[in-house]
């Protein structure tokens, strides 16, 4: 098995930055996508940023605020989020996709969660 870690979220002002972590533990043997996804009160899970070794992925809310990148030594991945907006308030979810040693494929992980509030 494998579990995914968050930490990083809390209560920002409009036009402040966070940083999001995601550590991956258990018995992996690679990881390919990571990624975030949000959940607003009412609104569906969206994609917000993923990342492979070679490319990475935004949505069009987030381009040129929030920034995704990983750390493969430490099966970490990370968002770093500026310009924050109350739009941007939600609970926000890491994800990635894991093959375990003795697995024959990548399963799909999530993280538990971790609220994110942009409020004055």
């Amino acid at each position: 098995q494998a579990q995914l870690e968050e930490s990083g979220g809390g209560l920002v002002k409009p036009g402040g930055s966070l940083r999001l972590s995601c550590a991956a533990s258990g018995n992996i043997r690679s990881i390919h996508d990571m990624g975030w996804y949000r959940q607003a009160p009412g609104k569906q899970r969206e994609l917000v940023a993923s990342i492979t070794d070679d490319s990475t992925k935004y949505a069009d809310s987030v381009k040129g605020r929030f920034t995704i990148s990983r750390d493969n030594a430490k099966n970490t991945v990370y968002l770093q989020m500026s310009s924050l907006r109350p739009e941007d308030t939600a609970v926000y979810y890491c994800n990635a996709d894991i093959l375990l040693y003795g697995s024959l494929g990548y399963y799909d992980y999530w993280g538990q969660g971790t609220q994110v509030t942009v409020s004055s």
